[in-house]
């Protein structure tokens, strides 16, 4: 059984995935949260294997919420649900940790699939564009641009601030001012 938290702050969609969900054979939901205040519970109560992540959220943003619960030990897959063009979030959404993005107009198989996908461990990102990198290289700090690298290519943090001969406390401010410019620039993108 893979165990599903679903995070979205639209009590409608909320409840209609969680109904969708406690359907299909092998999916169970075992929670719901609103947003950043009953994420941290609902993680604990649960001990979800996917968290279903929608990105628009009130107060901090599906990017941030995902940073926070890949800190968890250990971390359940996160699977962004968006209204969003998922091709442009997927470059913020592999630096923020998520293991998969999916749009909202999915259909429901689509759903259950891309679950079980990040269920098992791998990853359902959209190919991360020519043009998205083109775009983050310009908008963050030169200086990170092998911090972008080492990220993407899902380099623990450890690993990164020894790379960088830096301490792993300097590298959040890093990481967070980077994905500040690239969720500026998918928002732009709508």
């Amino acid at each position: 059984m893979i165990r599903v938290l679903v995070v979205d702050d639209h009590p409608a969609l909320r409840a209609g995935l969680y109904t969708v969900l406690r359907y299909e054979p092998g999916i169970v939901p075992v929670g719901a949260a609103t947003g950043e205040d009953e994420l941290l519970p609902a993680l604990d109560r649960t001990r979800p294997d996917v968290v279903l992540l929608d990105y628009n959220l009130t107060g901090r943003d599906g990017i941030q919420l995902c940073r926070l619960i890949k800190t968890n030990d250990p971390a359940p897959a996160v699977l962004m649900y968006t209204a969003y063009d998922s091709a442009e979030l997927a470059l913020p959404a592999a630096l923020a940790g998520a293991d998969g993005v999916l749009e909202k107009s999915a259909t429901a198989d689509e759903l259950f699939e891309a679950i079980r996908t990040v269920a098992r461990g791998e990853r359902t990102l959209p190919p991360i564009s020519r043009d998205s990198l083109t775009r983050a290289n310009s908008r963050i700090d030169p200086r990170d641009l092998p911090l972008l690298g080492m990220l993407l290519d899902r380099a623990t943090t450890a690993d990164i601030a020894d790379a960088l001969r830096i301490q792993t406390d300097e590298l959040e401010p890093r990481i967070e001012q980077m994905l500040h410019q690239l969720r500026l620039d998918a928002a732009a993108a709508q």
